[in-house]
């Protein structure tokens, strides 16, 4: 099996890579791994993937990284699978209210890949098998801060999750024919900008200690 792990900045992966380093292998597998490192954003990240995938097609590509939480009654620290990403701020804010490219009929929310107006993970067996809570995530230019923006994304998405190239991920393997899954852990609670607030070494030890099950598992 040939696996591709993506992830935005090396350090939200270090955890794997250096247990990869130490080990050289992960216990009870036979997986080849690689690992893309794509920079941060929703063009960086297609573009970084689109790239790879133009060479070769693995049989997995795992996307893993932090992610700011709607809902204060998510624990910090939780790790989830993604079910459903979108770009939630590609349209346009009108006095009253913000109209995406569906709204403002400028695509179709059932032209491919999308799936009534958001991009869908349809390998469910897989996310099944992670054992992990299900979320569902939005992907934003522009990390939101704003209460009122925060409140329209989280009525509009029934968004839980935000991060900056988990649409990215989606578009790309949906379109590539490619399977994959998104794996997000909470660092922070959405339009808190206090950092003492923020716990980053959690999330991101809780997430490779999922990564690094869920690997041995398949």
């Amino acid at each position: 099996m040939h696996c591709l792990l993506v992830a935005a900045t090396p350090f939200e992966i270090a955890p794997f890579t250096d247990h990869l380093g130490l080990t050289e292998k992960l216990d009870h597998i036979d997986m080849e791994i690689d690992i893309l490192v794509t920079g941060v954003g929703n063009m960086a990240a297609t573009y970084a993937l689109s790239r790879y995938l133009q060479h070769r097609k693995p049989d997995l590509v795992i996307q893993a990284g932090v992610a700011g939480a709607f809902d204060p009654e998510i624990a910090i620290g939780s790790v989830f699978a993604v079910k459903q990403d979108v770009v939630a701020d590609q349209g346009v804010q009108e006095k009253d209210g913000f109209w995406d490219v569906f709204d403002l009929s400028l695509a179709s929310p059932g032209e491919l890949p999308y799936r009534k107006g958001v991009l869908p993970n349809p390998y469910t067996n897989l996310i099944r098998r992670t054992r992990l809570k299900k979320a569902i995530g939005i992907t934003v230019n522009e990390i939101s801060t704003s209460k009122k923006r925060i409140a329209a994304h989280a009525e509009k998405y029934q968004a839980q999750l935000e991060s900056m190239e988990g649409a990215a991920l989606h578009y790309t393997c949906l379109m590539e024919h490619v399977t994959f899954l998104q794996l997000r852990a909470v660092s922070n609670y959405i339009g808190d900008r206090n950092k003492k607030n923020w716990n980053m070494p959690l999330a991101i030890g809780n997430l490779n200690k999922e990564l690094i099950r869920l690997l041995e598992s398949l």
